[in-house]
């Protein structure tokens, strides 16, 4: 290429990368036409509610065919309806819709096809102190996008999802004053690098008002300081927290003080908790409970908690569980309520149906790693695990009418007990790598290995 020509088309490309980023951020940013919110009397930073003209400004766009385009801003509304094939989108951090806390800011119901992007949502402040009111609301929408907005200081739930399918993805959700999201009965439902903090009663809720398919996948996100204002022993505090519904995945999400647990399953069957990192939970990090069935549990790091893992409630139906390859350190004997004997500081946790392999325990002030609780003992596999520095090695229930276990091949760092039968908790023999022959007759134990250090 001729040089003077090269320099001419290079100092075009950088005056046009000279514009002023706010001058080209205030330019719509698809291809699709917008409509002019000026054209309908919506003026940004005006102090006046300006719900009436942004409704018809959103009624017209969405017949139209046409996105809304909001410029950065303060725009205060509240009660907007959306009706299907809205797209609304704003300049992220600058535009913000601010909501009086007469109902959710953004609803839609029975719709299908919207979208929200690059918009800050929030409840005016002190509207948290009043009745819990959701910040936006959607109910029996199909294939939705959430991308790249901010929801903040709901006094409710920050995103009330009812029978929906579609995308939450890439937001800042924070300061709610329920939960972040809180979905049930979905159909279809992807949450995904959002950035979760300080939710008062929950980060993201996926619910089901009776067992069945639910599908919604959990990854990615970012999930910091979820509180339990409500009280409770596990109703809230949970960062993930899955009721009823089956075949949910939560892989790959950061989390970290959870006023209960990081990951929970209640009632739900056919769920995949994989490679999440879960830090300083309060109760049980990942726990699948009551009446569960079929859980994979693996790949996670755990560190810090009351008790590491949990697939227990076989009373209660719950069984099935392959608990593998995880890593669970520092488990406490402090707990969020108080907790009958012998109390927390547990490493994993079955009692049904269940192989708990390869995984690595570290520092439980209770049991590594413990099988069975009473009589709700069934089939559980121990093998092949290594644990050190817990108080007891691996526990496992021996009394009267406790089904079968086996536990092979583990290296065991216990500093009272290696391998330690028990009657609710209370020890029954001696250590069984220390004796073998005093053996509960419904324990099979294999080339397990103690070291020291």
């Amino acid at each position: 290429m001729d040089r003077r020509r090269f320099l001419c088309q290079f100092g075009t490309a950088a005056l046009i990368a000279a514009t002023p980023l706010r001058a080209a951020a205030q330019i719509a940013p698809r291809g699709r036409g917008t409509i002019n919110p000026a054209d309908h009397g919506v003026i940004p930073d005006s102090p006046a509610d300006q719900t009436a003209a942004f409704q018809t400004m959103v009624d017209v766009a969405s017949s139209s065919g046409m996105a809304l385009f909001l410029p950065g801003g303060r725009y205060v509304l509240s009660g907007i309806r959306l009706p299907s094939g809205s797209v609304i989108e704003g300049i992220p951090g600058q535009t913000r819709i601010v909501s009086n806390g007469g109902g959710p800011a953004l609803a839609a119901r029975n719709a299908r096809r919207i979208t929200l992007r690059g918009i800050a949502t929030e409840h005016v402040p002190g509207t948290e102190a009043g009745s819990a009111v959701d910040l936006v609301e959607f109910l029996n929408v199909e294939d939705f996008v959430i991308e790249e907005c901010d929801l903040l200081a709901a006094s409710g739930n920050a995103l009330r999802l009812h029978g929906c399918s579609g995308q939450v993805r890439g937001n800042t959700i924070a300061r709610a004053g329920q939960s972040a999201v809180y979905a049930t009965d979905s159909t279809g439902l992807t949450i995904t690098d959002n950035t979760i903090d300080q939710c008062r009663n929950g980060g993201i809720i996926v619910h089901r008002y009776e067992p069945g398919h639910d599908g919604t996948i959990v990854t990615g996100n970012r999930i910091r300081n979820t509180g339990a204002t409500n009280g409770g022993t596990g109703q809230w505090g949970n960062a993930i927290n899955f009721f009823r519904a089956d075949n949910v995945i939560a892989a790959n999400n950061m989390i970290s003080n959870s006023a209960f647990t990081a990951i929970r399953g209640n009632a739900v069957r056919n769920m995949q908790v994989t490679g999440n990192t879960c830090l300083e939970s309060g109760e049980t990090a990942i726990f699948a409970e009551f009446e569960f069935r079929d859980a994979i549990i693996s790949e996670n790091i755990i560190d810090g908690a009351a008790n590491g893992i949990s697939a227990t409630n076989l009373d209660h139906g719950g069984s099935g569980a392959t608990i593998t390859g995880n890593i669970v350190r520092n488990l406490r004997t402090a707990g969020p309520y108080e907790e009958p004997f012998p109390g927390f500081g547990t490493g994993i946790i079955a009692e049904a149906d269940a192989a708990i392999a390869g995984n690595l325990v570290q520092a439980a002030a209770l049991y590594g790693i413990n099988a069975g609780w009473g009589p709700f003992l069934r089939d559980v596999l121990v093998s092949g695990n290594t644990i050190r520095d817990s108080r007891f090695g691996i526990g496992v229930s021996a009394v009267e009418g406790a089904g079968r276990a086996l536990i092979s091949g583990n290296i065991i760092d216990a500093r009272e007990t290696g391998i330690q039968a028990h009657e609710w908790g209370r020890p029954i023999a001696p250590d069984l790598l220390v004796a073998p022959g005093e053996t509960p007759a419904n324990i099979i134990l294999a080339g397990n290995v103690a070291v020291s250090g």
